[in-house]
């Protein structure tokens, strides 16, 4: 499921990103997503590409990878997040919800911590 008002284009300064055609209020689910699930002797091979820096750590353990199919991959990271994550192990899938109200044309971001607003330090240099 994917909100139908979400589009992709080109930022200043990240690269592609999500945005939407629309006002959204908070605690709207813009989209859930299947995953494709890989074993960590697969990820030693996908650090290796730029797939990289598309995955996400899987599993309670986090001793797998996925990769998100849909927008999941394209939404840039932000300290100060407006949309939040959240991965189902047993359905294979990441859901993205709105943490609150999105103005029309907006990018839609999510912390990369995992909380949308977990303020630690990224594995590569953001600003804040």
């Amino acid at each position: 499921m994917l909100k139908p008002d979400l589009f992709i284009k080109n930022t200043d300064t990240k690269g592609r990103g999500v945005f939407t055609r629309m006002a959204i209020t908070v605690d709207t689910v813009i989209e859930i997503a299947p995953v494709i699930v890989m074993s960590k002797e697969d990820r030693i091979h996908i650090d290796k590409t730029l797939l990289h820096d598309y995955i996400f750590e899987w599993g309670t353990q986090k001793d797998k990878c996925c990769m998100a199919l849909g927008y999941v991959p394209m939404y840039n990271h932000s300290y100060k997040s407006n949309c939040e994550y959240f991965m189902d192990f047993e359905k294979d899938i990441i859901a993205v919800k709105t943490v609150r109200n999105i103005k029309k044309g907006e990018e839609l971001t999510i912390n990369y911590n995992g909380d949308w607003n977990d303020g630690a330090k990224l594995w590569f240099g953001v600003a804040k």
